[in-house]
């Protein structure tokens, strides 16, 4: 119950006090001294430890950088849901880089960072994925999957937000075709300039920061809750960013629908961070994992390592993943091309069951690191905040 202290996750010597939309609310209530939902009404008290939400952070950023510049409580900004660059972005757009790195606010994110930030992280999405009955619902279908050896797409390639690695694949694979042969979709039409990446066309124009047309699943894969709002009318794929509105302001990545795993023989997974080499594993990852789907991901240097340090396993055993350690980002996403190009030329229902084995192990993993973070989290963020008080 609230309030109540565990000898093992209690502070020293301070209090612990929870915005109730701190997003860890549901696992550190039981040990906070106090809960507040509008800081700006709340009486501060002075020395404790402060996991605050994004929201409340936004609304009362000024309040928050005066406490943290005067040491008068010790801030956390709360924010598993974004991690490793989007991170750093967040705390440039809040105008708090100086206060976290000096370790006057710290950072509790989903995703690693580099070591000037004091930051913890808690793997949210991998533990989300699995609280949903229709997603455990799909999950058992995961034997279709393989038992379904002619399919008539060749992989899965989801892609919601504009970014630069995401756009570059989607014009590589649609001028030779290869999007014919995928279920994909793109619910970003925008541009997608970078500083590390480039692909121009025959005319010597930029194909990052050109229109590419949101296009839906099929209405057959897309989710039950989620159908009645695709739109296929001629002239509805203008808007700009139509995710909000296809998901009616809701987090609907979150849900899993297993055609779209049965129907294809892996899943080309484009995280959301590609050129800054920290790690941030969001349900585009865990998707596949969840339903024993193999994937390939186009993403920072380093995530298959960091995979393999979980725990998990990868496909090394049927494809190259030497990828992984090349520094130079426009190299590595073009390997990457090159292997989704090579695979597709492949015998995939024999790739496919060779793949078996991995995807089960993973699946039964992922079922054990979700425990296993959500029963360790209380503990070791109580930790982090003793080194910081």
């Amino acid at each position: 119950m609230p309030g109540g202290k565990n000898v093992n996750t209690m502070l020293d010597n301070h209090k612990l006090i929870i915005d109730t939309h701190c997003e860890v609310y549901e696992l550190l209530h039981p040990w906070a001294d106090a809960e507040f939902w509008d800081l700006a009404h709340h009486d501060i008290v002075p020395g404790a430890f402060y996991m605050i939400g994004r929201l409340q952070f936004r609304q009362n950023i000024d309040l928050i950088k005066q406490i943290a510049n005067d040491k008068l409580a010790h801030i956390v900004l709360s924010n598993p849901a974004e991690g490793s660059d989007t991170i750093r972005w967040q705390c440039k757009n809040l105008d708090i880089e100086e206060l976290v790195r000096d370790g006057k606010i710290l950072i509790l994110s989903g995703g690693e960072i580099d070591l000037t930030y004091c930051n913890i992280r808690y793997e949210s999405f991998m533990v989300k994925i699995l609280d949903y009955i229709t997603n455990k619902a799909a999950i058992k279908r995961m034997p279709e999957i393989y038992s379904k050896t002619e399919k008539p797409y060749k992989f899965l390639f989801l892609n919601g937000r504009v970014r630069p690695h995401r756009k570059f694949l989607l014009e590589k694979f649609k001028r030779i075709g290869l999007l014919d042969q995928a279920l994909w979709s793109n619910l970003d039409s925008g541009p997608a300039g970078s500083r590390v990446l480039t692909l121009f066309d025959d005319n010597n124009e930029n194909l990052l920061i050109k229109s590419l047309p949101v296009r839906f699943l099929p209405k057959q894969y897309e989710v039950k809750e989620y159908q009645h709002l695709v739109d296929t009318t001629p002239g509805a794929d203008n808007n700009r960013f139509i995710k909000h509105h296809l998901f009616n302001n809701t987090w609907g990545e979150i849900y899993i629908k297993a055609e779209p795993y049965i129907d294809t023989y892996f899943s080309l997974v484009t995280e959301t961070v590609f050129d800054y080499p920290y790690s941030f594993r969001t349900e585009k990852i865990w998707k596949p994992i969840a339903m024993g789907h193999p994937w390939i991901a186009a993403s920072n240097y380093g995530y298959y390592r960091d995979m393999r340090n979980l725990g998990f396993k990868t496909f090394e055993h049927v494809i190259d993943e030497s990828f992984d350690l090349i520094e130079n980002n426009q190299t590595r996403l073009e390997r990457v091309e090159q292997l989704v190009i090579d695979l597709c030329n492949q015998d995939l229902a024999s790739f496919l069951k060779e793949c078996y084995n991995v995807c089960k192990y993973n699946q039964d993993h992922l079922s054990e690191m979700r425990e296993l973070e959500k029963q360790t989290f209380p503990a070791r963020l109580t930790q982090f905040l003793n080194q910081h008080e």
